[in-house]
């Protein structure tokens, strides 16, 4: 049985890619840890103004009408899910990137009593401007 050679450029590019996988894994596969659903949790910014909090959520494919907003015990909640897109004709799934499911988002808020003023659904992302009551 002959041995491969596997060159230094080939290591290389294996872990590049681990890198890159692992890159992904913790940007869009970051669960909630708990054992059921929700299974993901989508990235979020959040900007401190002097007219408030700006929040902004990746949610790739999601429609606005389907995301469940509440404030409990100081956090924001969000909630929806994101579908599988179901193509025609059975095509065949070449590559998946884009988590889906159910999804679960808890973002401690800074103290005080905060209200939603803005809510907008744009380029994939959800915005949300929330101002101290």
């Amino acid at each position: 049985m002959s041995r491969r050679y596997m060159g230094p450029w080939m290591w290389a590019d294996a872990m590049q890619l681990l890198e890159q996988a692992e890159r992904l894994q913790r940007q869009f596969f970051h669960t909630s840890g708990r054992t059921g659903p929700p299974q993901w949790e989508p990235p979020v910014d959040i900007y401190e103004r002097s007219d408030g909090l700006l929040i902004e959520i990746a949610l790739p494919g999601v429609a606005a009408d389907d995301v469940r907003l509440e404030f409990d015990d100081g956090e924001l909640v969000l909630r929806a899910q994101r579908r599988l897109l179901q193509c025609q004709g059975g095509a065949q799934i070449r590559r998946l990137e884009i988590p889906y499911g159910l999804f679960e988002r808890r973002l401690k808020l800074p103290p005080g009593a905060w209200t939603l003023v803005r809510q907008e659904h744009a380029n994939g992302c959800l915005r949300l401007l929330l101002t101290r009551r």
